[in-house]
């Protein structure tokens, strides 16, 4: 049997993949599908975040082995949560049968201004230093990172942020982190896709599109989704896995 980890980005837990785990599980119904959070986020909330994407990877191994789940597993990443996928295949590639990064970006391959477009700047400012409720927070996120409407959304991070609090500590380690963290330059050899958004808001697309070109490793496009693509098209992203990388165990 398949075993599927899925790895979320900065600040955002388990819960934050949503509706997502489940159609996953649908198109690839021969398949083991597990969520982890990094320490500092979801269950993990009251542990410390580290500061380097290497050892948030080695936390990920280590919760696999409490688990007795045994390598080689396919990872499915968004975000930071994709950085730790791709330290994880430079570090042990036997480990991983596959990885999927979706709407990232790595030094050295994007700039400053392409990991995170300059028209979010006065948002995440404005928040950052004026503070703002958790109702604020959540729906400034909501829309930096969802181009489709989702109305129920935003109350239910709302319920795991009370539940699962992350700390400012824990979100600017995990910005340091993810901010230092500096990809290699030779191609992982691990069988590697690459999932983007063109419209995506948050993200410059060409940070992905420098990804793929760099590795020589596939990439396909969302015509119209944002950043959180699982969120906007669930189902268009396991339908590229299935396609691409395990057509043999999909529907």
């Amino acid at each position: 049997m398949a075993s599927w980890i899925l790895l979320r980005g900065l600040t955002r837990e388990s819960g934050h993949w949503g509706a997502f785990v489940g159609q996953f599980q649908a198109a690839l119904p021969g398949s083991e599908v597990l969520t982890l959070d990094l320490p500092g986020n979801g269950a993990l909330f009251t542990q410390r975040s580290p500061t380097r994407v290497r050892d948030m990877m080695e936390h990920c191994r280590a919760q696999l082995v409490c688990r007795q789940l045994t390598a080689p597993y396919h990872v499915l990443a968004m975000s930071l949560g994709a950085m730790v996928a791709v330290a994880w295949a430079d570090a042990y590639p036997r480990e991983l049968a596959a990885q999927v990064l979706i709407n990232t970006s790595m030094r050295p391959f994007s700039r400053f201004h392409e990991r995170l477009l300059p028209a979010n700047y006065g948002t995440l400012i404005r928040l950052a230093v004026l503070g703002g409720t958790p109702e604020e927070w959540e729906g400034a996120v909501l829309r930096l990172t969802a181009n489709d409407a989702h109305p129920d959304v935003t109350a239910h991070w709302l319920a795991l942020g009370q539940a699962h609090p992350v700390s400012r500590a824990n979100a600017l380690r995990q910005l340091l982190a993810a901010s230092r963290f500096h990809a290699p330059a030779r191609q992982p050899n691990v069988p590697t896709l690459v999932l983007a958004s063109t419209k995506d808001r948050l993200v410059s697309v060409e940070c992905s599109r420098a990804l793929a070109r760099q590795w020589q490793c596939p990439l396909r496009l969302h015509p119209t989704a944002g950043h959180d693509l699982p969120l906007d098209d669930g189902p268009w992203v396991a339908a590229q896995v299935c396609e691409l990388l395990v057509p043999e165990r999909c529907d």
